[in-house]
């Protein structure tokens, strides 16, 4: 299983079928070109991860967004990133027209979640689950990442092919060390570079699942974990704060009888106070990383 999210589970292969057909629609109905940027506004869903593969694999340059983002931040973030394209959940489809109108540079926006004959699902399903991946070189850009706009007007920051692939292999392969058998589960969106990491990238990288909710709370956090057998949690301090009490009764790490086996922090200071409530509550020591939409992911542990 690669992606458990939107009531189904969808295995490697599926998700593989999905994002080539997915390709295939970008190229030959909507004109990408190697290049190419493309805007993704989705929440934590299973689409969010097919899109995000099918540009990539097209050559194209994904730029996440958050979808809490209105018409006036879409749209610096399309006239700075230069976005030509434009794959969006069809529940979040009005600041996006509101925004383009502005910006002419984006010509070509279609939905996901779209039962119409104008919809993704439409043009997906004429075209093969089979695609040769563009033949992309490791320092071509994959990745316009914006940074939060806290000194100022948000920044695009450039990630390359290759540091995608130093990001799983890096803070993952010396301090995570994800598992094939592992199942993870997390509140950051996947358009921040912490929730696309833990959420999209460290887990693929060993063929682990991913439970993806678009509504994270804590409650839903706690109730997801027994009902997949989550064995690994990314989420803020805030989070483990206020699930502490209740996960003592719940009896979640493996060291209780349940699954959890490890927990990732970051996005903010984690108060030494909570990494203790959460240990004396579950046994589990948190793992406290920092990083930045800069350097992509966490780089300091």
């Amino acid at each position: 299983i690669a992606l458990i999210g939107n009531g189904r589970k969808r295995t490697y292969k599926e998700l593989a079928d999905w994002s080539n057909r997915l390709a295939h629609a970008l190229v030959e109905d909507y004109g990408l070109k190697p290049g190419n940027r493309v805007l993704i506004r989705s929440g934590n869903n299973p689409a969010f991860v097919a899109a995000w593969l099918a540009v990539t694999k097209a050559g194209g340059i994904a730029v996440a967004t958050m979808p809490l983002l209105r018409a006036k931040e879409l749209r610096q973030v399309i006239a700075k990133g230069r976005v030509t394209h434009a794959l969006c959940d069809a529940r979040l489809i009005d600041e996006l027209r509101a925004a383009m109108r502005d910006e002419p540079v984006l010509t070509e926006v279609r939905s996901f979640y779209d039962d119409s004959a104008q919809g993704l699902e439409a043009a997906m399903a004429r075209h093969s689950d089979q695609f040769d991946n563009v033949d992309t070189a490791a320092v071509d850009t994959c990745i316009l990442a914006f940074t939060s706009g806290t000194t100022g007007q948000p920044k695009g920051t450039m990630h390359f092919h290759r540091d995608v692939m130093a990001a799983c292999t890096s803070f993952p392969g010396h301090v995570l060390r994800p598992r094939e058998s592992d199942v993870f589960l997390g509140s950051p969106p996947l358009a921040f570079t912490f929730g696309l990491g833990g959420l999209v990238l460290f887990p693929m990288s060993v063929g682990a699942s991913i439970v993806l909710l678009e509504q994270a709370a804590p409650p839903a956090l706690l109730e997801a974990i027994p009902a997949y057998g989550v064995t690994t949690l990314i989420t803020a301090p805030t989070s483990y704060r206020v699930m502490a009490e209740t996960a003592r009764k719940m009896h979640l790490s493996v060291a209780q009888g349940g699954t959890l086996r490890q927990c990732v922090s970051a996005g903010e200071v984690l108060p030494a106070a909570t990494r203790a409530l959460w240990k004396d509550a579950t046994g589990i020591e948190i793992i406290a990383g920092i990083g930045a939409p800069e350097r992509l992911d966490i780089f300091v542990s």
